[in-house]
């Protein structure tokens, strides 16, 4: 009993060993002793479920291959020990370091990996030291330990990497770019089926007899109504992001990007829908239930329709995601600035009012379902769409307008002060031509949206 203890500590040595010489290392700022703490326990207890996992994967691929063949072995080895163990010793970084103040050099990664692999490694030769003897400690010693420490090493050097990108924002830029690809993979796909002409046609050739039927004022209010929305002009959500934007760059070339990178989705995401509705012969006109009723069965017919079907809602969640990002943040960060609450306290407190305001707008279309008139819509309408007119036809453009006068008015900003913030940085500069446009003209275009959008549409008949 008392060997198993000395082997025990002699197991802990070299990992010790280790850690000392690699926080030695750290000669531009050291870390903090706390966080380092922390990383080596969080690895050390990381060590237990690795354990129970390989166990367990162990177990089944032995029962799937045999143990004696190659392929069990190179799956064990090669795949089930590595990952386990890795991600194990990778996720107390991720977890309590990622986000610290205190990593802010790319050496950091390197201190904080070796922390996390050298608990792993503590807690494991600990665990073979005491089903085995002296001669299993001291290999491990010199062969296990050193191991991890290695791998540790080229894990820290890996997240360094990614550390610098997500603070350069090229891993945002990545994964927008990753994005943007599926998007134009499906477009291609839905392009290359059978019948996708017409409904490339009917998404892209314009029909006056259609928009006259309609009312080209009605027409060309819903547009501008619609580029209200996507942008969400005039509900301080671009307004939030752009607090949060540095200064290199300016925000008239700033914009110009967001508008273009919008139309952008739109058409691809047009030319993702239609055509695979004419190819399938569903009605285009479906509203919402096109989505989220009529396109899966599209997928479900579709070759390798799973695939594009996932494909496509991951898509759709994260553009959900970004929606519900603006909207939230622009509630917490109110509630931060008024209040003086944390982002804890604001995250929580308002994530439970959503929860109970969105109640009606979840029990609208069942249990708590009316219907009222609503302008612009004479077939009638519930709490939904209560919402939505408000919020499009109401509260889009009228925000848009104080925004407006605000920043081209000498009773708000002013234009000069405008043109100055809009310049900073740079990129695209604005003009000082459109100070008329802006003071006279298109507020005007603005009242004229917003008047529209109220009008009382009589039900026919």
């Amino acid at each position: 009993m008392k060997l198993n203890y000395y082997l025990s500590l002699a197991a802990l040595i070299p990992a010790a060993i280790l850690f000392v010489r690699i926080y030695q290392l750290d000669h531009i700022e050291k870390e903090p002793r706390r966080l380092l703490g922390k990383l080596v326990l969080f690895g050390a207890l990381a060590a237990v479920p690795a354990a129970l996992a390989q166990l367990l994967l162990t177990r089944a691929a032995g029962a799937a291959l045999g143990r004696s063949t190659v392929w069990y072995l190179l799956l064990d080895n090669f795949v089930i020990v590595a990952c386990s163990e890795e991600l194990a010793k990778l996720l107390p970084v991720r977890l309590a370091a990622w986000d610290h103040p205190a990593f802010d050099y790319r050496f950091d990664a390197i201190v904080y990996s070796v922390s996390s692999a050298l608990g792993f490694a503590a807690v494991e030769n600990i665990l073979y030291v005491l089903q085995s003897d002296l001669r299993t400690a001291v290999s491990r010693a010199i062969l296990s330990v050193p191991g991890h420490f290695f791998f540790a090493v080229s894990m820290g050097l890996l997240l360094s990497r990614a550390k610098q990108a997500e603070c350069c924002g090229q891993l945002r830029r990545r994964r927008m770019l990753a994005l943007l690809a599926l998007i134009v993979v499906l477009a291609v796909h839905s392009l290359m089926l059978p019948g996708a002409a017409e409904g490339v046609k009917f998404y892209l050739l314009p029909d006056f007899q259609r928009a006259a039927e309609q009312g080209i004022g009605n027409v060309m209010t819903a547009a501008m109504n619609q580029s209200f929305f996507t942008l969400s002009l005039g509900i301080a959500a671009m307004e939030i992001f752009g607090s949060y934007m540095s200064r290199d760059n300016s925000l008239t070339g700033e914009s110009v990007r967001i508008c273009c990178l919008d139309t952008f989705v739109a058409l691809m995401s047009g030319l993702i829908i239609f055509p695979a509705c004419f190819a399938f012969g569903v009605q285009p006109d479906a509203g919402p239930s096109l989505i989220f009723i009529t396109l899966p069965r599209v997928f479900v017919n579709m070759a390798g329709g799973r695939v594009w079907g996932a494909l496509f809602f991951l898509f759709m969640t994260f553009a959900s995601f970004t929606t519900v990002l603006a909207v939230f943040e622009n509630i917490m960060a109110s509630c931060i600035d008024t209040f003086g609450w944390t982002r804890k306290k604001a995250t929580l407190l308002c994530c439970v009012f959503i929860l109970v305001a969105s109640m009606p707008c979840v029990l609208g279309y069942n249990q708590w379902y009316f219907s009222v008139v609503l302008p612009n819509a004479p077939s009638g309408g519930q709490i939904l769409d209560i919402e939505d007119f408000l919020v499009s036809n109401l509260l889009l453009p009228l925000g848009s307008l104080v925004y407006l006068l605000f920043c081209v008015t000498k009773w708000g900003w002013g234009f000069d002060k405008y043109l100055a913030e809009a310049n900073t940085g740079s990129g695209l500069k604005m003009s000082r031509a459109f100070k008329p446009y802006f003071q006279f003209i298109l507020p005007v275009i603005i009242l004229v949206i917003l008047i529209q959008g109220l009008i009382i549409v009589k039900p026919a008949g």
